[in-house]
């Protein structure tokens, strides 16, 4: 078993890349040390990371906030999946020129984080495919004219950072970023345009009707005869069962063998996750992601100190914590449309209640805040190197999916 005693050393957070069509890109993974001067053993932490991204899986920027373990960083041989985000001062350090070069020559992706102070050295120039610029850095914002912004431009194309909503997103775009980081899934819920129905809810509605039979327990009959109005949610549920974050043995090849390997509430969190990522809005992406990994993150949480009911639970809670965003409507009325059970009515709708507290540090880790964090994690009684398993853990399972 790998060592992974470096977990207890850092805070890890993380945020999607997000491109132009609002795709998923790559991940962001941000590793805060918690004590200053302790050193942190920087092949224990490539292993960590790649339990979760190995060289043939998903691409992952490491943001890393130790200046001594980014310099070890910069000297190793991470896998060529792995981007690597440099500060614009250590960049000028001619000391890990070498190093640098050395990393784009693999073919590792280097990000140039920050505005440099000063011009980067000829040789290095090359060797970093993007430029990280925080929003609220960005010159950018108070030039008006497109002239400007042209004059503006830079030789390395722009990745905005500090994205919390929709509008920033857009605006980002608008300047002509090639992606953004963040979880644009702040600001105020906006009244509809109109009273027709919006895109994507319609096919939702057998889902919904679906969760109301389970919670009731229908006949198999009934609930087969409302999955034949949708084929494709047919398809799509045992698409989810059959991935290998289920781990079922067995291929699971219709509804009534599903519910007869699974039960009524464990194929009820199944749905709920389907629910979660059946919107059709391309924009819906970057929230669909956090959604599914908000719900295996809270039910690894709960793994070590609650039932399977609690876990269950703190799953849809975790899924069902961003259909406020997906709808655009209040939790008030999106739960008295779908059941479920009383201690996630607590936590979404009244922001009180035993989730309460996972669901604040779910969001202190989205928002790369590590005193927020280790904050909530001891309110938990949780360490931080808990914390940091039930996080790649769950990051693991929702690469599978």
């Amino acid at each position: 078993m790998a060592d992974t005693s470096v977990l207890e050393q850092v805070a890890l957070c993380y945020a999607p890349f997000i491109d132009r069509e609002c795709s998923v890109m790559a991940t962001r993974l941000s590793a805060f040390p918690l004590k200053s001067g302790v050193a942190i053993n920087v092949q224990q932490f490539l292993d960590a990371v790649a339990q979760v991204w190995p060289l043939e899986g998903g691409k992952v920027s490491l943001n890393v906030l130790s200046e001594s373990l980014l310099q070890d960083l910069i000297g190793a041989e991470p896998s060529a999946n792995l981007m690597v985000e440099v500060p614009s001062f250590m960049a000028n350090d001619p000391a890990l020129s070498p190093g640098l070069q050395a990393l784009h020559a693999r073919g590792n992706v280097l990000l140039l984080k920050g505005r440099p102070t000063e011009q980067l050295p000829r040789e290095l120039l090359p060797c970093f495919t993007y430029s990280i610029i925080d929003l609220a850095e960005d010159r950018r914002l108070n030039q008006g004219t497109v002239a400007e912004q042209h004059i503006a431009s830079r030789s390395i194309p722009t990745v905005q950072s500090g994205v919390r909503t929709m509008a920033e997103l857009d605006q980002s775009f608008g300047r002509g970023v090639a992606a953004v980081v963040g979880w644009p899934i702040d600001g105020a819920l906006v009244e509809p345009k109109s009273k027709t129905k919006q895109d994507g809810q319609g096919d939702l509605q057998v889902i919904v009707e679906l969760i109301h039979r389970i919670d009731r327990e229908e006949p198999m009959e009934k609930m087969e005869q409302t999955l034949r109005r949708d084929p494709t949610l047919a398809f799509k549920l045992l698409r989810y069962i059959n991935s290998p974050a289920f781990g079922l043995r067995v291929e699971i090849q219709s509804f009534a063998h599903a519910l007869m390997m699974l039960g009524y509430q464990r194929l009820k969190r199944w749905l709920a996750l389907l629910l979660a990522t059946a919107h059709k809005d391309s924009k819906m992406k970057p929230v669909m992601f956090a959604a599914v990994r908000r719900g295996l993150l809270m039910e690894e949480l709960a793994r070590t100190v609650g039932d399977e009911e609690m876990r269950s639970e703190m799953f849809i809670c975790g899924v069902f914590s961003l259909l406020d965003r997906m709808f655009n409507q209040p939790f008030s009325q999106l739960l008295k449309t779908v059941p479920v059970p009383a201690r996630v009515v607590q936590a979404l709708g009244e922001g009180n209640g035993p989730y309460a507290p996972y669901l604040d540090l779910v969001r202190a880790v989205e928002n790369e805040s590590p005193f927020d964090v280790c904050d909530a994690a001891e309110k938990l009684l949780l360490g931080t190197g808990e914390v940091n398993r039930a996080l790649l853990t769950a990051l693991g399972s929702a690469s599978k999916l």
